[in-house]
């Protein structure tokens, strides 16, 4: 596209230049006396949609704020947008908005660079009005900013996802045109760029193979199983028998109905700026029923050929892929390592490279996760891959592991990515946290951004592997019919982490402002504070108490599975408060190091269990002095987020008593004093009371018990009488437990 200038203006005002007119983007403000403006948007054949999609929302921010007519016809209100011109330094994606005698000139770098100034302008006029509109210029922290999205698409092509609530209640969500355009649409005005789908194995529900014709599958089938609480962590036994018996079809399609569905999707992203990729576990065959002697062994020459067939159909059928990823290790047991890599060169490395010089126009992305497999060896062995010029080879890797919400600069890549010597990853931040309460901390997910390696990153996937992000299920009475979408329900933490990766230089009066526009009835600094302070409670106790992946720790449930809480029914009792360590950067002492350091007169500089304590407590009260005084409806959004605010303060509150009774219950094993007993105990009621009073809130709004993947069900009046066998621990307790 020429660099030339577009203006968007009134229709009344006379052209003052000759504009080409297959480029030219004309935004009418039919203005009708004294009634507020009409605007009327007329794209002319060939403008970009993502342009578009940026002009509306300026468009429609105009009509909400409603421009004066003498503003309009003194010519002060012209809007005009052009590509940078050669030399400019704007990066991809990048803008920049300039005031020039009373116009706004939006300066991109690309189409997408347009449509994120366009943003930015309509977004500033809602907030501040036409006359408070301010120059900018913004270029993406990050080159990627993607979301991890694990998609079910039928009982028999599972999702890593499928055994629990979230995966069965959004197979058929997964089909629904509607919600795939809300969410990209919700995506692109968050800032994120990309969309990961992650699948066992995808490739029967989407693509038709000529050698192997009988795989592709018809219609969209749901188990009518009775399900069991678990399933194998690594994703096994979800294409038992009596899973995929009696099934409920949900939806009658074709296979070639189903490729036109995915084809509408990805199209439709690119029209957002947001491309998808597909990345898989490994070895899997779900959806092939053992057809043509396919299976899940390494050696099978067969299950080898079918994968580089469905992998070529994949990219040949979707012209908007952008690239595939896999896992090794999840379903290669007692394999070693050069064999599971071997596999993987053979099937997906080679599918990947044939289609590049087949292509080589196209550009492809390969994904290798950084998963039970070593980078030095991987980059050895995929090297004729790395050195293909129109593929970008990368690794992802589990940044914080499963908790994002626990310490602002982990270390777990530290050893990984000296290994991977110019490649770039891409550092997966999963959130295997909030599921039912509204989260919103601007300052941590500053923090946490700012933190990351820049020099060896492509970006990031924010998502998680225990919940799927599409239709809100646990809302009571959802206000509409399908419910909305979990991320508009949990609108501002994906704000936060998709505009802070595009410009972590936004301060916390922007998202006042913001909060100020959604909710004009409340005063937005106590929100924006009560928020922030209630939204820390996650950070700090998962940061103290750290269980590093999913089953090890759920913090709204205080679970995990049975296995790493060490009794058997999976809930963090005292014992395992004690004996479970915080984040190695944390900067938390554990329990037993407070305990000796007490007994043996010592020092540190960590925080205490005590003084985390504190904190938790200090963060709590504070939101609920913040959130005490203001008036809601009682059934809008702001009444749920105040809502959730005062229950996440409440569970903080159940945290802090639990680690204080914790450290004064080791106290007493180790030195035999009542007086620590009695603090225990005192500490431990108190932990009872607020937990009743912490799910009795999330219960308001919140359908329970909630099964999951991970750690089985969270059911909270269960898990209130182990909170109760807390104080029974406490009392029967004896020096040197």
């Amino acid at each position: 596209m020429s660099s030339e200038t577009h203006e968007i203006h009134s229709k009344n005002q006379l052209w003052d230049r000759v504009y080409r007119p297959s480029a030219m983007v004309l935004l009418f403000l039919l203005l009708n006396g004294c009634q507020r403006e009409i605007y009327d948007l007329s794209i002319t054949k060939g403008t970009s949609e993502q342009i578009t999609f940026g002009l509306e929302q300026i468009a429609s921010a105009l009509n909400e704020q409603g421009v004066e007519n003498e503003i309009i016809e003194s010519k002060k209100a012209w809007i005009s947008w052009k590509i940078q011109s050669t030399g400019d330094s704007l990066k991809p994606e990048g803008f920049a908005l300039k005031k020039i005698d009373g116009r706004i000139l939006i300066v991109g770098a690309d189409e997408a660079g347009i449509m994120y100034g366009g943003l930015e302008l309509a977004e500033q006029i809602r907030l501040f009005g036409w006359e408070g509109v301010k120059e900018v210029r913004q270029n993406p922290h990050m080159a990627l900013r993607g979301t991890k999205f694990n998609f079910p698409l039928d009982m028999r092509t599972p999702s890593y996802t499928d055994a629990s609530d979230a995966g069965q209640k959004n197979i058929a969500t997964m089909w629904d045109f509607a919600f795939w355009k809300e969410y990209l649409d919700q995506l692109a005005q968050y800032r994120f760029n990309h969309v990961s789908l992650w699948n066992l194995h995808p490739f029967p529900s989407m693509v038709k193979l000529e050698d192997y014709p009988d795989i592709a599958l018809d219609d969209i089938h749901r188990s009518t199983t009775e399900w069991k609480e678990y399933y194998h962590l690594h994703g096994t036994g979800l294409d038992a028998p009596e899973i995929l018996k009696d099934p409920e079809i949900l939806k009658r399609l074709t296979i070639d109905e189903k490729i036109a569905f995915w084809q509408k999707v990805m199209a439709y992203a690119r029209t957002r700026n947001i491309r998808f990729s597909i990345i898989t576990w490994n070895v899997f065959t779900n959806g092939t029923a053992g057809k043509y002697g396919i299976t899940n062994d390494l050696e099978n020459e067969t299950t080898r050929d079918y994968f580089r067939s469905s992998i070529k159909a994949l990219f040949r059928t979707y012209p908007d892929l952008a690239g595939i990823g896999l896992t090794t290790g999840e379903n290669m047991h007692g394999k070693t390592f050069e064999e599971k890599e071997d596999w993987a060169y053979d099937t997906y490395a080679r599918a990947v490279l044939e289609l590049a010089r087949e292509m080589p126009d196209r550009k492809f992305t390969f994904n290798h996760r950084q998963h039970q497999a070593g980078a030095a060896e991987i980059i050895k062995k995929f090297k004729p891959l790395i050195d293909q010029p129109n593929i970008d080879f990368m690794f992802s890797f589990k940044y914080a592991q499963a908790h994002v919400y626990s310490a602002v600069k982990p270390s777990y890549h530290d050893d990984f990515v000296k290994n991977i010597g110019d490649l770039k990853t891409v550092f997966e931040l999963r959130n295997d946290d909030t599921y039912f309460f509204r989260w919103g901390a601007p300052e941590f997910v500053r923090q946490f951004i700012q933190n990351m390696p820049t020099d060896v990153m492509k970006g990031m996937y924010f998502g998680s592997d225990q919940w799927i992000w599409g239709r809100d299920f646990l809302t009571k009475n959802p206000a509409s019919n399908p419910s909305q979408l979990e991320v508009v329900k949990h609108w501002y933490q994906w704000m936060l982490w998709g505009r802070l990766a595009y410009n972590p230089g936004i301060n916390n009066d922007r998202f006042k402002a913001i909060i100020q526009h959604k909710y004009p009835a409340v005063e937005a600094d106590a929100l924006f504070d009560a928020w922030q302070h209630a939204s820390l409670i996650y950070p700090i106790t998962t940061g103290f108490h750290w269980g590093a992946l999913d089953f090890q720790w759920y913090i709204e449930g205080c679970k995990s599975r049975p296995a790493q809480a060490e009794n058997e029914t999976g809930f963090h009792d005292v014992n395992r408060f004690i004996s479970l360590p915080p984040h190695p950067e944390s900067g938390y002492q554990s329990i037993p190091e407070f305990v000796q350091m007490l007994t043996n007169g010592g020092s540190s500089e960590l925080k205490t269990p005590i003084e985390v304590a504190q904190m938790l407590h200090e963060e709590s009260d504070r939101a609920l002095q913040l959130i005490a005084s203001m008036e809601t409806d009682g059934t809008s959004e702001l009444a749920s987020t105040v809502q959730d605010i005062r229950t996440i303060s409440l569970m903080g509150k159940y945290y802090a008593f639990k680690i204080a009774g914790s450290a004064y219950l080791a106290l007493y094993r180790e030195t035999g004093e009542k007086k620590y007993q009695e603090k225990a105990v005192n500490q431990l009621s108190e932990a009872l009371r607020y937990w009743k009073r912490y799910t009795q809130s999330a219960l308001e709004n919140n359908k329970n018990p909630l099964w999951t993947n991970r750690v089985g069900y969270v059911d909270f009046q269960e898990i209130t009488e182990w909170v109760a066998n807390d104080l029974v621990i406490a009392k029967v307790s004896n020096k040197g437990f």
